[in-house]
């Protein structure tokens, strides 16, 4: 890294500090961990967009699918539920994916009546497919509805449950990437957001899958429990050495732990994306991006290349899901919103640089600690400016309602200052 990115990445450190003095390390260290969680996303997009062009607007959709295969893998299976209609489910799910098949190879094979053909197959094969599915999702669902309806998962350690989702969102996205990625740019935006919303509405109605909107919550952790650090005598001494209060200091040590892992996977992917972009491949990837034309005319294969980074970016964003989900030790898929997991994102590549792995990781934490810190620095600064005002002023009163949009109003202000004085980000590409 040159001396621009260590003064800015110091800078960033000091935001966290600051937060740590000013505020409280629980708090520092909580934004500090999904700041690493965002980098990891930011870093994903990066690899599809900085480094072959791909504009990707359905990330919500793959982060939201690596939250599912946290679930599926790491909670208890519900036994119950299972027997009551899971053979049921299976099978449905078998009969739904056969006539996708079969209607993906009627359509090879199309001669005169090929297209008729296709229709029939998946008119029938829709049919078969309710008509099995539907009364084992009821089973399930009726099974203890109010704290499970679900199927479970695998019951196996929460650490592999993080590449299982990333392998989820990385199946999903070969299979949107072999039908969209032949399109133009736009239209694979258009797709991508048009799938990511998709996924999004499953989860929330899907009720046997993952409770759908009324959420799984107790999701098992990698780290220690509060309370049991709490109810450890070797803790309690240390922390009472150390002068500070037991709970207080159980739950900073629990978010440390949290930090530590991650921030062995954010190194692991900074270094595995950084070998790659320096590699034959990665400028193979990079001469793509910047001709398609040419790169095609010297013998290369546009589209299966652009489907290899489109798989592998979608697969770092799921991982960064699943670890989004464990950390917070619940599946809600009614918080997935785009503005958050999709705009948000990209805001963190276009500000920290395009291009560049660094420069992606820097807009992770920089614009995450915005996010969060604006608003309460927003109130801050509006009781400052309005404390002369009389009380009933419609003009403070204004003011003061208007600290719930300084998100946004910050937002847009940084892009455009980004945008005006450093085009291609804090971190530009070499």
């Amino acid at each position: 890294m040159n001396l621009r990115a260590v003064l800015l990445f110091t800078f960033v450190l000091m935001l966290f500090v600051g937060t740590g003095i000013v505020q409280s390390w629980n708090v520092a260290l909580t934004i500090f961990n999904m700041g690493l969680v965002s980098a990891i996303m930011a870093l994903g997009v990066n690899m599809q967009w900085g480094y072959a062009g791909l504009f990707n607007v359905g990330v919500m959709g793959f982060v939201a699918l690596g939250g599912l295969g946290a679930v599926l893998v790491s909670m208890p299976p519900n036994t119950e539920a299972l027997a009551a209609g899971g053979v049921r489910v299976v099978a449905g799910l078998a009969l739904g994916g056969a006539t996708v098949i079969a209607a993906i190879l009627a359509w090879s094979r199309a001669g005169r009546w090929g297209g008729w053909a296709v229709a029939a197959i998946l008119l029938v094969g829709f049919f078969i497919f309710r008509t099995v599915l539907d009364p084992g999702v009821q089973a399930v669902e009726a099974v203890n509805p109010a704290s499970a309806g679900n199927i479970g998962g695998l019951g196996l350690p929460v650490l592999l449950a993080w590449p299982v989702g990333g392998l989820l969102a990385a199946g999903a996205a070969w299979v949107i990437g072999k039908t969209a990625l032949g399109l133009r740019s736009d239209y694979l935006a258009i797709a991508t957001l048009g799938i990511a919303e998709i996924v999004i509405a499953i989860l929330k109605n899907e009720d046997w899958l993952a409770r759908g909107v009324k959420n799984v919550i107790g999701l098992p952790r990698p780290v220690p429990y509060e309370i049991d650090l709490q109810n450890s005598a070797g803790f309690v001494e240390l922390a009472t050495e150390l002068g500070a209060d037991p709970v207080t200091a159980s739950s900073i040590a629990v978010k440390l732990a949290y930090s530590g892992l991650f921030i062995v996977i954010l190194l692991g992917l900074l270094w595995l994306a950084q070998a790659a972009l320096a590699s034959p491949w990665g400028r193979m990837m990079r001469a793509i991006r910047d001709n398609e034309v040419a790169a095609e005319a010297m013998g290369k294969d546009v589209t299966a290349r652009h489907l290899q980074i489109f798989v592998l970016g979608s697969a770092v964003c799921g991982l960064a899901g699943a670890m989004m989900t464990t950390l917070d030790g619940q599946l809600t898929p009614g918080t997935y919103q785009p503005l958050r997991y999709t705009f948000l994102i990209w805001v963190m590549v276009i500000v920290g640089g395009s291009g560049n792995n660094f420069g992606a990781v820097l807009g992770g934490f920089l614009v995450w600690w915005l996010w969060v810190q604006v608003e309460p620095l927003g109130a801050l600064l509006m009781d400052a400016i309005t404390a002369g005002m009389a009380d009933g002023s419609w003009l403070k009163g204004h003011l003061l309602e208007s600290v719930a949009h300084m998100r946004l109003l910050t937002m847009g202000l940084v892009l455009l200052l980004v945008l005006r004085f450093s085009p291609r980000g804090l971190l530009p590409e070499r």
